[in-house]
């Protein structure tokens, strides 16, 4: 369950949440819990999720644009339709994420762990998907068109 203490400086605002988690880089005890947060339709443009726990969250619809969400938690999290674009995934963990219609224009994913992601009608134009593991993934077309240099390091 996330924390109390971390929804509040989620509703208070990304600025306010970015200024926590910069003054607090150092104490890694206070790694934030957003497990099972219900963040649906949120204006999150910006934020700082590195390595923060999302696993299982409601993020459907939210709006991710340009997010650092490296080395983040999303395990089977609800990302249908949400908005992705310019975002940090970098070594991500998706594993079974819902990734329905979501988009990741010009995300950074590389590393980023998608097994059993569901990428049905997902929009991957300009990402970078060097290295990411799409393990099991569901795709809605079979001729997903990985360019080089990509096509030697992706695992379909």
């Amino acid at each position: 369950m996330a924390l109390k203490k971390h929804i509040e400086l989620l509703a208070a605002g990304n600025k306010t949440w970015n200024t926590w988690r910069r003054d607090h880089y150092d104490v890694q005890a206070l790694e934030p819990n957003l497990h099972e947060a219900d963040l649906r339709n949120a204006d999150l443009r910006g934020i700082d999720f590195h390595g923060v726990d999302l696993t299982e969250a409601n993020l459907q619809y939210a709006d991710l644009r340009d997010a650092d969400l490296r080395e983040t938690d999303l395990r089977h999290t609800n990302l249908e339709g949400a908005n992705l674009s310019g975002a940090n995934l970098e070594k991500a963990m998706m594993h079974g994420v819902d990734a329905f219609q979501a988009r990741f224009c010009g995300a950074n994913m590389h590393g980023a762990d998608l097994s059993n992601a569901d990428l049905r009608g997902a929009d991957l134009t300009g990402a970078n998907i060097a290295r990411t593991i799409f393990d099991h993934a569901l795709f809605d077309k079979p001729d997903v068109t990985i360019t080089p240099p990509a096509v030697e390091t992706v695992k379909v």
